[in-house]
C-alpha cells in the first residue's frame, strides 16, 4: 500500500490516532513492536493556531517513528488551512483530516463526526488543507451520523475527487460512539467500488491477529488500522505482523518484556510531563492492559496500582508484581 511516495508494503498495520493514546513514547513503541505507520493524538486547529502549549507539543515526532501522520480537526476552513500549514511545518510524513471523532465535545461543536452532518462544507475543508500543503493528505472518518444516513460509499468517492491520497473508514456510525459491533460491509463496499483509486484503510474491533488476517482476506482492503487493543498491549503489532508473515501465533511474549515495555512507558511519561501527570497519563495503559488479566487475588494489587500518584509508589507495586506474580 502506497499514500504517496510513502511505501508501507502488502497489509500493513497502522497505530490508530488515539487522544490522550497516542504520544510521542508509545507511537514509537508500537512502531519497534511492527506499527508500519503511526499516527499522533488528534490535534485542533483552533487551539493550534491560537499557539497553546499543549496543543503543539502533539506535532512533536521523533524520526524512529517515521512513517509519522499529524492528525487535525476542526469546522471552519480558514482555521483548517491555517492548522494544516503549521502542522506540515512540523516534519509529519502524512497530514490526515480527522471528520470520525464521535465524543461530544468535539462532535457537537461540528467538528470531528459531526461534519458527517455538513457534507458540503466537509469537502470544502477537504479540498481547501490539500490545496495548501505539498504532502500527503489522508481523512479518517465513520459511514455516517447514525443508521439512517450510512453514506460512506458516496462520500469516498466524493472525498477522493477533492484529492486526498488514502481514506481510513471506522466501521460504525458517530451515533454508535464505541458501543456494538463494528460493521465492515460498507468498508469493502466502498473497496470494491471500481472507482475508488486510492487505498482504503478499514479500523474497528480488530483485537487479534487472527481476526486482522481474517478482514484482510474477507474484505480486500488496502491497510488495517488498530487503536483500542493496542492500548496497554504495544507488543499486539508484534504480534499481528508475524501472523499475516508466517500464518500462525508467535511464541508467547515473555510477562517481563511486556512489563518492561510498560514501565519504559511510565518513565518516558513523566519525563514528558511530569511526574504527577505523567502518572495520571499513563494509569488508561495501565487499567486497559491485558498484562494483569485473569491473575488470582488481583483486585486490591490492581486498585492500588491505579491510585498510585507518586514513582516509587508505583515501582514498589510492579516489583511486587513481577516478584510475586511473574
Amino acid at each position: 500500500m502506497r499514500i504517496g511516495n510513502i511505501d508501507l508494503g502488502e497489509k500493513p498495520v497502522l497505530l490508530a490516532p488515539m487522544e490522550d493514546v497516542t504520544d510521542p513514547s508509545f507511537r514509537l513503541i508500537c512502531k519497534e513492536q511492527g506499527a508500519d505507520m503511526v499516527y499522533t493524538e488528534f490535534v485542533s486547529a483552533d487551539a493550534l493556531i491560537r499557539n497553546i502549549n499543549a496543543t503543539t507539543r502533539k506535532l512533536s515526532i521523533n524520526e524512529a517513528e517515521r512513517p509519522a501522520a499529524i492528525q487535525i480537526y476542526g469546522k471552519e476552513v480558514a482555521p483548517m488551512v491555517e492548522a494544516a500549514r503549521i502542522a506540515e511545518a512540523a516534519g509529519p510524513d502524512v497530514l490526515d483530516i480527522n471528520f470520525g471523532c464521535p465524543v461530544k465535545k468535539v462532535a457537537s461543536k461540528g467538528a470531528g463526526s459531526g461534519m458527517l452532518r455538513n457534507i458540503p462544507l466537509l469537502l470544502e475543508i477537504t479540498r481547501a488543507v490539500v490545496d495548501a500543503v505539498k504532502i500527503p493528505v489522508t481523512v479518517k472518518t465513520r459511514l455516517g451520523w447514525d443508521c439512517n444516513s450510512k453514506i460512506i460509499v458516496e462520500l469516498a468517492e466524493q472525498l477522493q475527487d477533492c484529492g486526498i491520497q488514502a481514506l481510513t473508514i471506522h466501521g460504525r456510525t458517530r451515533s454508535q460512539m464505541y458501543t456494538g459491533e463494528a460493521d465492515w460491509t460498507l468498508i469493502g463496499e466502498v473497496k470494491n467500488n471500481q472507482r475508488m483509486k486510492i487505498p482504503v484503510i478499514g479500523n474497528g474491533d480488530i483485537t487479534t491477529p487472527e481476526k486482522l488476517a481474517e478482514y484482510y482476506d474477507r474484505y480486500g482492503v488496502d491497510g488495517i488500522m488498530v487503536g483500542r487493543a493496542s492500548i496497554g498491549a504495544p507488543w499486539i503489532f508484534r504480534e499481528m505482523k508475524h501472523f499475516l508473515q508466517h500464518g500462525t501465533l508467535i511464541e508467547p511474549i515473555p510477562a517481563r518484556e511486556k512489563m518492561a515495555l510498560l514501565r519504559r512507558q511510565i518513565r518516558e511519561s513523566i519525563d514528558r510531563i511530569d511526574e504527577y501527570r505523567g502518572i495520571l497519563h499513563i494509569r488508561r495503559h495501565l487499567a486497559a492492559t491485558p498484562l494483569f488479566k485473569g491473575i488470582p487475588n488481583f483486585r486490591e494489587t490492581r486498585i492500588a496500582m491505579l491510585k498510585a500518584s507518586t514513582y516509587t509508589e508505583l515501582d514498589e507495586i510492579l516489583t511486587f508484581i513481577e516478584e510475586k506474580i511473574f
